[in-house]
């Protein structure tokens, strides 16, 4: 079989494609001609390698590709285009076998429907071949002209795109495929206000994914219906960030089970109407990732893949406009190679190698990677760290405009394969810097974002007592359109960074960035008076006065502290504090997401101290192992853990069935006469919401100047208005009143 693949490959003619590059990697890397034929998917648990087999007579260098049961492959590479690059060419030649993408003639016209349940018969009655041919040629304009655009007008490596389109839809499974016709039927399926998110991971909640799978009746105890699990794809032990250097991106981490676990898991979790999510980590991979290996051997084709460079001339001007990632722990956006005497491009830390997206063999193999992982079952991909995946030389790297044409390339080639899948992306800026990654209503890149900026003032009011800052953000995000969906949370995987609006402050109160960064640490680390927070610094910096913070939601709000000194007054308001929080969370439009423990307020995990793989990373700080002692009380309403079980469930039932959580709902905020207390209003449909939540440990009392009646929706309880409403010390309210129609 392999003869016979060097034969084929030897036979077919190299095209050229001498293409300039941001940024060009150093100028003696040699390109060489790859190509890949579609392959059938790999059994689950194995690893496929994605890159291409080089063209020339001698494959030495190629990646092997998998063996094929069935002789259709030759068939498939007369129409499957090649991603060539050869350095003599000085023009793009086509390839003379080259498809024409069957797409107009076969695709369908849509009929229109007397109601929306006919989609699904409708999308039943079309062959598999034409709903993909409908799908490609709705985007198959867009697709072409932003990818040649992109590429430099490289049809042959757009066209072998296309073919590997073809190639994923053709190896999705009919449960996949009539989930995809479903949710294309309902577009807004995501937009429910019932959906209520968890994230969490594997090893730290149930050892592995046959655990998560046999923990499931406990999630959707919790009321969860959106499941995502931090990284669990193959990364090297001692040099993973947590699973973000993957070595494989068809490869479960061995300890955590297999692929076909993954998919298992995925099946099981699509019968309970749950959706999966998993991490796409797509700007880098590891040192031990297969290309990495070969381009540190210098395998032809390989450091393109990446960015390699001879000297340190190019990485030194890289250096004068790239901001730092870890400039503590990791300073420095480039590492040295002594066995391959190579500068390589390296943002994150030294172990995790920059993807070069000029080069379009780079995007096709992540995409093929992205789909292989849809077509396991993986309902939401989250795009991590985005923002930083095109490089240009004098500028930031961050957020350039051609980031924004591959999130929107992949937007399509997920609706073309797998439209129930949604993009989420990991984008931890400011939200003048977040809001674009949406897109726009006519061409779309993520379905959500994270709601980074509202979730760190969130913390700053409760270390202030002031929610100025807050009640400007969030006015903020209502002027949005309703149709972009944030993530929203308190605590997750990560550190807390403290991006706040800082000119807005220093108008409004003469705030200083770096000191209010300090005695924000202060206050979450304990160490200002009054303080019953209990968090650690992350990559603080002492020389440039600035640090991120890390704990879980229970013991920044003071459970820690009151569970350490036996304060049963402390413990009651640091609950209160915790309920609180959450309930604004609950509050606010999109979907809320809890972090695994959360829901049992579980504490500080200090045993990474004595971890000599973890000992210098204080975000394992919260990432603990979930303790299932302590969840067995979470029914017992005299225990913290059953205060605080049952009352974010009782939160996240209203939520779900008040008609004010709508996600058309109009939303707003109000003074309530005290900056210590955040007013929010939701209404929909004549049912209005009025809510209160105090961020100071006082007693306030606070109006809205609303004429009633209105019903208390979580403690009970009634009023004719909402004038001279006394709020407890971190206490809420949720107020309803409901409109005669």
């Amino acid at each position: 079989m392999k003869s016979g693949k060097n034969k084929k490959a030897a036979a077919r003619k190299a095209a050229a494609a001498a293409r300039a590059k941001s940024a060009a990697p150093a100028a003696n890397v040699e390109k060489t001609a790859e190509v890949k034929a579609p392959v059938e998917a790999a059994p689950a648990e194995k690893s496929v390698p994605t890159s291409q087999a080089a063209a020339q007579p001698a494959l030495k260098a190629a990646p092997k590709q998998e063996q094929i049961k069935a002789a259709p492959v030759q068939e498939k590479l007369k129409a499957a285009p090649t991603q060539e690059k050869l350095k003599a060419a000085p023009k793009q030649e086509k390839l003379a076998a080259a498809p024409v993408p069957e797409k107009l003639k076969a695709a369908p016209k849509k009929e229109a429907l007397k109601a929306a349940p006919a989609e699904a018969p409708k999308a039943a009655a079309e062959s598999d071949d034409a709903v993909f041919e409908r799908r490609l040629a709705r985007h198959y304009g867009e697709l072409k002209w932003l990818y040649c655009e992109l590429y430099h007008g490289d049809e042959q490596a757009f066209e072998y795109c296309v073919s590997m389109l073809r190639k994923a839809w053709t190896d999705r499974k009919p449960a996949l495929r009539a989930q995809d016709a479903a949710r294309e039927a309902d577009p807004n399926w995501y937009r429910r206000q019932d959906l209520l998110g968890m994230m969490m991971y594997t090893n730290a909640f149930a050892g592995t994914l046959k655990g998560v799978e046999e923990k499931l009746p406990y999630i959707q105890e919790c009321g969860v219906n959106y499941l995502h699990l931090m990284p669990l794809l193959q990364s090297p032990k001692g040099r993973s960030d947590g699973g973000y250097a993957v070595a494989d991106f068809r490869t479960v981490q061995p300890e955590l089970g297999t692929m076909a676990d993954l998919e298992h898991l995925a099946d099981a979790c699509r019968e309970k109407g749950m959706s999966l999510c998993l991490d796409f980590v797509m700007n880098h991979t590891s040192e031990d990732h297969e290309w990495a290996k070969k381009a540190r051997a210098g395998e032809p084709g390989y450091r393109d893949r990446y960015f390699f460079y001879d000297t340190w001339d190019i990485p030194n001007e890289f250096e004068k406009t790239v901001p730092q990632v870890f400039p503590t722990t990791a300073p420095g956006s480039f590492t040295w190679l002594d066995d391959c005497q190579q500068v390589v491009m390296t943002n994150f830390y030294p172990y995790q190698w920059d993807l070069n997206y000029a080069n379009p063999v780079v995007f096709n193999d992540m995409t093929e990677n992205l789909l292989y992982l849809t077509n396991r079952g993986i309902d939401v991909i989250r795009l991590d760290a985005v923002p930083y995946i095109w490089k240009e030389l004098g500028t930031t790297c961050r957020n350039l405009p051609q980031v924004h044409t591959l999130v929107r390339m992949m937007r399509m080639v997920c609706e073309i394969v797998c439209p129930s899948v949604l993009l989420l992306g990991e984008v931890v800026m400011e939200p003048a810097k977040v809001v674009p990654y949406f897109g726009t209503p006519e061409k779309p890149e993520c379905h959500m974002l994270y709601n980074v900026t509202t979730m760190a003032t969130t913390w700053n009011s409760l270390a202030t007592a002031d929610v100025s800052l807050l009640r400007h953000q969030m006015d903020t995000v209502c002027a949005l359109p309703r149709d972009f969906l944030f993530l929203n949370y308190l605590r997750c995987h990560d550190d807390i960074g403290w991006g706040l609006d800082y000119p807005w402050l220093g108008a409004r109160f003469g705030t200083e960035e770096v000191a209010h960064k300090k005695y924000l640490n202060d206050w979450f680390t304990g160490k200002w008076p009054g303080s019953d927070s209990r968090g650690e610094l992350y990559n603080d910096d002492p020389r440039l006065g600035d640090a991120r913070l890390c704990g879980t939601t229970a013991s920044l709000c003071g459970v820690e502290a009151a569970d350490f000194e036996q304060d049963p007054f402390k413990m009651e308001r640091a609950i209160s504090c915790d309920l609180m929080l959450h309930a604004w969370m609950l509050v606010q439009s999109g979907i809320p997401v809890l972090y695994s423990g959360d829901e049992i307020g579980q504490l500080n995990d200090y045993t990474y101290h004595d971890d000599p793989e973890k000992w210098d990373d204080s975000r394992y700080l919260h990432r603990g192992n979930f303790q299932w002692d302590l969840a067995e009380l979470r029914h017992d309403s005299t225990t913290r853990q059953g205060k605080q079980f049952e009352g974010l469930r009782r939160l996240e039932e209203i939520r779900a069935k008040e008609q004010a959580f709508d996600a058309q709902a109009d939303v707003w905020t109000f003074d309530t006469g005290s900056d210590h207390v955040l007013g929010v209003g939701r209404w929909y449909k004549g049912h209005k919401l009025i809510a209160f939540f105090n961020f100071s440990p006082e007693f306030v009392h606070v109006s809205s100047w609303e004429k009633g009646p209105y019903d208390e929706l979580m403690y009970g309880g009634h009023r004719d208005d909402l004038n001279d409403v006394e709020l407890y010390p971190y206490g809420f309210a949720w107020f309803l009143h409901t409109e005669s129609i």
